[in-house]
C-alpha cells in the first residue's frame, strides 16, 4: 500500500492550523443557534425543540469529517486558519450534514444517532405522553422533517456573500447528497443486487459528499480551482472506501461503539455493495435475502453474518477498501499541492477507510 508521511514537526503545524478552523467552526454554529434561539424565544417558544434539536445532534460529537477535509483544502491552497469565513464555510457543511443525518434517520426508521434517541422517535414519545391528536409517529416524523430542513437553511444562510465559484460548488453538493440518497431508497425498494450500482451510489452519497466537494470548496475559497481535479480522483476513491466501511461496520459492528443499532442496512433492505456481491456469489445468501416477503429478517441476521464471512465476501470488501486507498494516495503524488500535505491526507485517508465507528 503507497504511503507518504511528512515530519513530525510540520504534521503537528498542519493539524494545528486546521483545529483553529474546526474549534471556528464550532463556535459559529454555536452563535448562529444562539441568536436563533434568542429570535424565537418570546414569538414562538414552541420551535426551540428543532433548534434544541439540532443543537443537540451536533453536541452529541461526529467526526466533523467533512469540515475537517474543507479545512484542509483551504490550508493546503493557501488559506490562513484565522480567516473567519473558512470557519463559517465548516459550519455550513456540519449543519448540511446534521440536516442529512436527520432526514436520513426518518427515511431508515432508525431509532438511534450518536447514542441519541432519533429526532423523529423523541418527539413521537412527546407526543404519545402529552396524549396529543394525531398520530405520533407522523407527528415524530413532520418534526424531524421541518428540523432537517431548518438545519439547511441555516448552512445557506452561513454562506451568504460568498464568491460564485464556491456557491456553485456547494449547489453541486447539495443536489449530488438528495440524488444519492434517493437513489439508496429505490434500490433498496427494487431490491437490485447489481455491485456497480451500489458502487455508484457509494460515490454520490460518500466521495462526492463528504470528501471530494469538501475538499474542493475549501480550496475554491483560497482561490485555487486548479486543484478541483485532483481531489475528484482523490475523493470518489477515499470516498468509497469510506462507504465500504460503513456497510462493514453496520453489518459487524458494535452498536454500542457506533452509537446506532447494528445491521440497519440489513433491516432496512439495503442493497449495499456488501451484500450484492454476497448475492451474487452465494445461493445461501440469496434464499436468505431475496424472498418476496420482504428481505432479511432479524432472526435470520447472524446468519447473513457468518455466510458474508464464510462467502468470502467480507475479506473481499476490505480488499477492495485496501485498493481504494492506494488509488487515493496514488492521486496525491500528481497533485499540485505540498509535500507536507501529501503525507497528511494520506494519514487523513487511513483514518476514514479504516476506522471502527
Amino acid at each position: 500500500m503507497t504511503t507518504t508521511t511528512c515530519s513530525a514537526p510540520a504534521a503537528r503545524a498542519l493539524k494545528e492550523a486546521r483545529a483553529t478552523i474546526l474549534d471556528g467552526v464550532e463556535r459559529a454554529v454555536a452563535a448562529l443557534l444562539a441568536e436563533e434561539r434568542a429570535r424565537w424565544a418570546d414569538d414562538a417558544p414552541q420551535a426551540l425543540v428543532l433548534l434544541d434539536a439540532i443543537g443537540d445532534l451536533v453536541a452529541a460529537g461526529g467526526k466533523r469529517l467533512r469540515p475537517a477535509f474543507c479545512a484542509s483544502g483551504f490550508l493546503l491552497a493557501g488559506g490562513s486558519p484565522d480567516d473567519p469565513a473558512a470557519a463559517r464555510l465548516g459550519a455550513a457543511l456540519e449543519l448540511l450534514h446534521v440536516s442529512a443525518l436527520i432526514h436520513d434517520d426518518v427515511l431508515d426508521e432508525s431509532d438511534r444517532r450518536r447514542g441519541l434517541p432519533t429526532l423523529h422517535v423523541a418527539r413521537a414519545a412527546e407526543h404519545r405522553r402529552a396524549g396529543w391528536r394525531g398520530s405520533s409517529e407522523r407527528y415524530g416524523e413532520n418534526a424531524a422533517i421541518l428540523a432537517g430542513d431548518l438545519a439547511l437553511t441555516y448552512a445557506d444562510q452561513l454562506l451568504a456573500g460568498f464568491s460564485r465559484p464556491v456557491l456553485d460548488e456547494w449547489s453541486r453538493l447539495k443536489s449530488e447528497m438528495l440524488v444519492g440518497q434517493f437513489l439508496d431508497v429505490s434500490v433498496a425498494a427494487a431490491y437490485d443486487p447489481d455491485p456497480e450500482t451500489s458502487r455508484r451510489i457509494a460515490v454520490c452519497k460518500s466521495g462526492h459528499y463528504s470528501i471530494h466537494r469538501p475538499l474542493t470548496i475549501g480550496a475554491l475559497l483560497a482561490g485555487r480551482p486548479d486543484l478541483a481535479a485532483s481531489f475528484e480522483a482523490y475523493g470518489r476513491a477515499l470516498g468509497e472506501a469510506f462507504q465500504l466501511r460503513d456497510d462493514l461496520i453496520d453489518a459487524f459492528g458494535d452498536g454500542e461503539i457506533t452509537g446506532k443499532p447494528a445491521g440497519l442496512d440489513f433491516a432496512q433492505h439495503k442493497m449495499t455493495l456488501l451484500l450484492a456481491l454476497a448475492v451474487r456469489r452465494d445461493a445461501r445468501v440469496r434464499a436468505l435475502v431475496l424472498p418476496a416477503d420482504g428481505g432479511i429478517h432479524a432472526a435470520d441476521a447472524d446468519e447473513l453474518r457468518r455466510l458474508l464471512t464464510d462467502s468470502g465476501v467480507r475479506a473481499e470488501v476490505e480488499e477492495r477498501i485496501d485498493h481504494l486507498v492506494t488509488t487515493a494516495v496514488d492521486v496525491l503524488h500528481q497533485a499540485p499541492i505540498d509535500e507536507d500535505w501529501r503525507g497528511e491526507l494520506t494519514e487523513m485517508a487511513h483514518r476514514v477507510a479504516y476506522r471502527d465507528h
